[in-house]
C-alpha cells in the first residue's frame, strides 16, 4: 500500500475498511465539456427543446434540483459554441457563481461559465458530493479576485481520495441524497407556509376575511396621529466608534438592516457594542412589543421585539415604533406593516436617489388601521402562530445544512 493511499476519512460504513486511493480529479469522467452562448440575434437558435443552463438556473444548497429559463435548438447545436451534453452528466459552476453544481438526468447544454463531467467513471451520487466539498473549498479560494471563478486546469489538477469500492461510494452517494432530499423538503414546507402568510396578510387587512363575532368597520389613522413613539439610531457624536465595539459573548448587540428577516429580529452576524456604551445610548434600547424597521438600506425590512430581543440597540439603518398599548399593538401592527398594503405605504413614501431614505417625518404620514382591540390580539396571535412554525422550519433547515457540511468533511477526504 503506497503512502498516499493510506488516509481514510473519520467515519465509515461498517464492513469497509481498504483504504482509500488517491486520483486527481481528471480521471472522474471520460468526457469534460464546457459550454458556450449561442448568438441572441439568430432567433432561430432559441426556444428550441434542449435546456441551456445558466447560473441561476442551479439551487446552490441542492445539488439535484435545477430550473432552466431558456432553451436552445439544433441550429444552435451545429452552429454555435453551444454543445449537448448527455444526461447524467454534472455540471459545475466555473465562473460567475462559481461552486454551484448540480447531477442532471437529462441531456442539456450550458453557458460558458460551466464544465460539465459526462460519462463517470466513479459513482455519480459520490461524484456530486466530492465536486461540492471541493467545490466549496476552491471558490472560497477564488474570492477577492476581479472575475471570480477557477479555471478548467485548476480544477482537473485537484487531487482527490476515493474508495476503491463502488458499493461503499454509492452508499455514501444515497446518505447525502437523504440528506440533501431532507433539505429540500424543509424548505419547500418554508415557502408554503410564507405563502400561506401572505395571502392571510392580503384577506385579513383588506378584510374579506374577518374573524367570527367582529362587524365593526375599521378605523384608518395615520401613524404620527396615533400615541406611538418613534426613535431611530442616529447617535449623533455619542454614536460607537471601533473602540466602542464589542463581541458576542461580553457586547450588546447592535443591529443593522440584514438583521432583520421576515418580522423576525435576527442576531446572525450582528455587531456588537460595550455594554458602557449600550448604557449610554439609551434612546435605542429595545422594549417587548416595538417594532424595529429599516429607514435606509434595506427599506421595507422589519422585525418585531419579542423577550428575547429586550434591551438589544440599533444602529443608524434603523428606527423604533412604539405604540401605545391601549390603542394599538405592536404585534398587529407589524403584521400590517408586512402585508403588501404596509409595504406599499411604506415603500411609496421613500426619499433620496443614490440612498434612498424613509425618514421618521414620512414614517408618520403612513395610514394603519386602528382596530378593536380583541380583534387586533386575535390577528396578532394568529401570525405570532404561523411565524413561529416558519422560525421551526427555518431553524431545523439551518440544523439540516450544518449536518450536512459535517458529513462532507467526515465522510470524503
Amino acid at each position: 500500500m503506497s503512502k498516499d493511499a493510506k488516509n481514510v476519512p473519520a467515519l465509515r460504513f461498517k464492513g469497509y475498511s481498504d483504504a482509500w486511493e488517491k486520483r486527481k480529479l481528471t480521471e472522474l469522467s471520460k468526457n469534460k465539456i464546457g459550454g458556450g452562448t449561442p448568438s441572441t440575434k439568430v432567433l432561430d437558435f432559441w426556444n428550441g427543446k434542449l435546456p441551456w443552463l445558466q447560473s441561476s438556473d442551479i439551487n446552490e444548497s441542492n445539488n439535484y434540483s435545477v430550473k432552466p429559463q431558456k432553451f436552445i435548438s439544433l441550429q444552435a447545436l451545429k452552429h454555435s459554441a453551444a454543445k449537448r451534453v448527455p444526461a447524467n452528466s454534472i455540471a459545475v459552476v466555473t465562473r460567475v457563481g462559481v461552486g454551484k453544481l448540480a447531477l442532471i438526468e437529462y441531456d442539456y447544454s450550458t453557458s460558458q461559465d460551466f464544465l460539465s463531467f459526462s460519462s463517470l467513471n466513479w459513482s455519480a451520487l459520490f461524484s456530486v458530493n466530492l465536486l461540492t466539498l471541493i467545490m466549496t473549498q476552491m471558490s472560497r479560494e477564488s474570492q477577492g479576485t476581479s472575475i471570480k471563478g477557477v479555471t478548467k486546469s485548476e480544477l482537473l489538477a485537484k487531487k482527490v481520495r476515493i474508495p476503491i469500492s463502488l458499493k461503499e461510494q454509492e452508499k455514501l452517494g444515497i446518505l447525502m441524497k437523504s440528506i440533501n432530499d431532507l433539505i429540500a423538503a424543509t424548505q419547500h414546507k418554508i415557502d408554503a407556509w410564507e405563502q400561506a402568510k401572505k395571502a392571510l396578510l392580503q384577506r385579513l387587512f383588506d378584510q374579506s376575511w374577518r374573524f367570527k363575532g367582529y362587524s365593526d368597520p375599521w378605523e384608518k389613522r395615520k401613524l404620527g396621529e396615533t400615541n406611538s413613539y418613534f426613535t431611530d439610531g442616529n447617535y449623533g457624536e455619542s454614536y460607537p466608534k471601533e473602540s466602542e465595539l464589542s463581541d458576542k459573548e461580553n457586547g450588546v448587540p447592535f443591529l443593522r438592516g440584514s438583521n432583520l428577516r421576515n418580522g423576525e429580529l435576527i442576531e446572525d452576524n450582528a455587531n456588537y457594542i460595550t455594554k458602557e456604551k449600550h448604557a449610554e445610548l439609551t434612546s435605542g434600547h429595545l422594549v417587548e412589543d416595538d417594532i424595529v424597521l429599516a429607514v435606509r438600506g434595506s427599506l421595507g425590512a422589519l422585525g418585531y421585539v419579542k423577550d428575547e430581543n429586550i434591551d438589544w440597540n440599533i444602529n443608524s439603518q434603523l428606527a423604533v415604533i412604539r405604540t401605545d398599548k391601549s390603542e394599538l399593538s405592536g404585534k398587529f401592527l407589524v403584521q400590517f406593516l408586512l402585508s403588501w398594503r404596509g409595504q406599499k405605504e411604506l415603500l411609496s413614501r421613500n426619499t433620496g436617489t443614490a440612498l434612498k431614505q424613509l425618514p421618521i417625518k414620512q414614517l408618520k404620514d403612513v395610514p394603519v388601521p386602528i382596530v378593536n382591540l380583541d380583534e387586533q390580539k386575535e390577528i396578532g396571535a394568529l401570525f405570532s402562530s404561523i411565524d413561529n412554525l416558519i422560525a421551526a422550519t427555518q431553524s431545523r433547515f439551518s440544523s439540516l445544512e450544518l449536518l450536512k457540511k459535517a458529513l462532507l468533511q467526515d465522510l470524503f477526504i
